[in-house]
């Protein structure tokens, strides 16, 4: 058990583990509000942004904290990196609803697969906007 322990604290240690699993967190909250959006007949880009918006404040909250361990204390401190984050995941989302109209509309792919293979490309690119211009004042 102890083996295990230090083998999780030392994953831990390392921010692209940290950010693949809150990463994958922020793409369940994505997913899950989209699917129920999408369940109560909600329009597709509709949905598609409303499940964005969600996750883009849950990705700000966990990626502050427990990823990039950001040093802001205060609610002021939290404005520049926030007014960073939001713009760089407006971009991304312009990708995702891009991708998910082109996947679903014109390519065919059923909502859940559209929106699950951009989760990808967003992914990755989310990662590199954090790490190198958003939490720049981490550990």
């Amino acid at each position: 058990m102890k083996k295990l322990i230090n083998l999780i604290l030392r994953f831990y240690e390392n921010d692209v583990i940290r950010y693949i699993f809150f990463g994958g967190c922020t793409t369940l909250v994505n997913l899950v509000c989209f699917y129920v959006l999408r369940k109560c007949n909600l329009g597709l880009n509709i949905a598609n942004i409303i499940s964005i918006i969600a996750a883009i404040i849950f990705a700000y909250v966990v990626n502050s904290k427990f990823v990039f361990l950001d040093k802001c204390e205060t609610l002021r401190d939290h404005v520049q990196p926030f007014c960073k984050f939001v713009s760089a995941r407006l971009l991304t989302m312009v990708i995702e609803v891009g991708g998910v109209w082109l996947l679903v509309a014109q390519m065919g792919f059923s909502d859940m697969i559209g929106k699950f293979v951009t989760q990808f490309i967003v992914l990755a690119l989310n990662y590199i906007f954090s790490k190198f211009f958003v939490f720049t004042t981490g550990k």
